[in-house]
């Protein structure tokens, strides 16, 4: 979303612009795996183990496109582009950007090419490090530094930057058909110790409920089934866009679908707001319990009276127990197993389905501190330790048997 939006600003200016979607199912020469509602596993390539991974007991894969398929698709892109724009969302995912950087200018030596997104904001010196981006985007192309250096590197002058920038996240044709993004606002209100979300967006904003219409109209038009909400806090002044949304979806149950695959704020699920979600037509519900230990909270968003409140609302509602996951957090640094297990116990009690929350240590988050000293590897310098998936603050690090124990954990009656 945050690249469609650059992309959308340029194009406002003036540009012309293109997307290579390198994880988009929509290539008719790609064989994809197959998805359900638009969700399921993206197709991956084996590839060899970076050095500093070499003793972590899992396979190290490129998902998404098969590389020459890429390639070839970047040298038919005609005209020649004037400049190359890659993200990169998480930190330890640097080395796809890596190389694709590197494959931009195997294929035209003298192109200019900018890193945004996540990674370039969080790990800007570790990116300019690499020294393969001409330039590194630290925040959003709309600040107006950010702006002014991206139009550098074309020789040209800076157009002014779009006066409504921050409500443009037109879609247009850049999502696949299966599926479309709901996207009612930017950044989060709370400051929760293990997340970052306040050093990419410092200010809560949400657009206007008459731009996200607009958009979902279209989506509708062209037969999109199933729609996803990707807000943080989807749930805040839901009377500004979200309430009037769920209004107009009221009723459409039989030919679209909802999904909140971000956890929701339990405390804001009001009757109301329950039963507007289940006429709207919500199918997918993840609920942020994160620890049933309400006294000794890694945050201060759930209280044991709003859990048992808001989960009575969606039963009430209608809502299925195979519809609604709790997010439970795992991995973080000094955090007691039995916490862990004692909150999928609970889960499981309150008679709906557990999901453990992988930690991911961020730079510029609250707590980032704490698992530097706390982890066996050098996760401030090197970004591929702070991949969730070798479970950089848990004791031992990954292993299959504790993966094997706590899958059987989930998984229990």
């Amino acid at each position: 979303m945050g690249l469609i939006s650059c992309l959308n600003m340029l194009n406002r200016t003036g540009a012309n612009v293109a997307l290579l979607d390198c994880l988009s199912p929509m290539w008719s020469d790609v064989a994809w795996n197959k998805t359900r509602h638009g969700q399921g596993h993206f197709p991956k390539t084996k590839i060899p183990k970076p050095q500093v991974l070499q003793g972590v007991p899992r396979q190290f894969s490129r998902y998404g496109l098969p590389f020459n398929a890429v390639k070839e698709s970047l040298r038919s892109i005609y005209p020649v582009p004037d400049l190359v724009l890659l993200t990169c969302s998480m930190t330890y995912w640097y080395p796809g950007v890596l190389s694709m950087a590197s494959l931009v200018k195997e294929i035209w030596p003298d192109m200019p090419v900018a890193l945004g997104g996540v990674y370039a904001t969080l790990c800007s010196r570790h990116a300019r490090d690499l020294n393969a981006f001409d330039l590194v985007v630290q925040g959003p192309l709309e600040d107006p530094c950010n702006w002014e250096r991206v139009w550098e590197l074309l020789s040209a002058p800076a157009p002014s930057i779009p006066s409504d920038r921050e409500e443009d996240f037109e879609q247009k044709e850049f999502f696949p058909a299966e599926f479309s993004v709901i996207l009612g606002s930017r950044g989060c209100p709370f400051s929760c110790d293990y997340c970052a979300s306040s050093c990419l967006y410092p200010r809560f904003k949400q657009r206007s409920f008459r731009k996200i219409w607009q958009e979902v109209s279209t989506q509708l038009e062209n037969n999109i089934s199933d729609f996803v909400f990707y807000d943080d806090a989807l749930l805040l002044y839901p009377e500004n866009w979200l309430l009037p949304l769920l209004e107009r979806f009221s009723g459409m149950q039989n030919t679209i679908r909802l999904h909140a695959p971000n956890a929701l704020h339990v405390r804001y699920l009001t009757p109301d707001i329950c039963k507007m979600f289940f006429e709207a037509g919500l199918k997918t519900i993840r609920l942020g319990l994160e620890s049933a230990d309400f006294e000794n909270r890694p945050d201060s968003k759930l209280t044991r009276e709003e859990w048992d409140y808001g989960l009575r609302n969606l039963f009430d509602a209608g809502f299925c127990p195979e519809q609604i996951g709790a997010y439970i957090l795992f991995g973080l640094p000094e955090q007691d197993p039995d916490n862990i297990a004692n909150a999928i116990q609970f889960a499981h009690d309150c008679g709906v389905r557990p999901h453990l929350a992988y930690y991911s240590p961020i730079p510029g988050s609250k707590l980032f501190p704490k698992a530097v000293e706390n982890s066996p590897y050098p996760i401030a310098e090197e970004p591929l330790f702070q991949n969730r998936a070798i479970w950089p603050c848990y004791p031992g690090g990954f292993s299959w048997e504790e993966h094997a124990k706590w899958q059987g954990l989930l998984k229990k009656a």
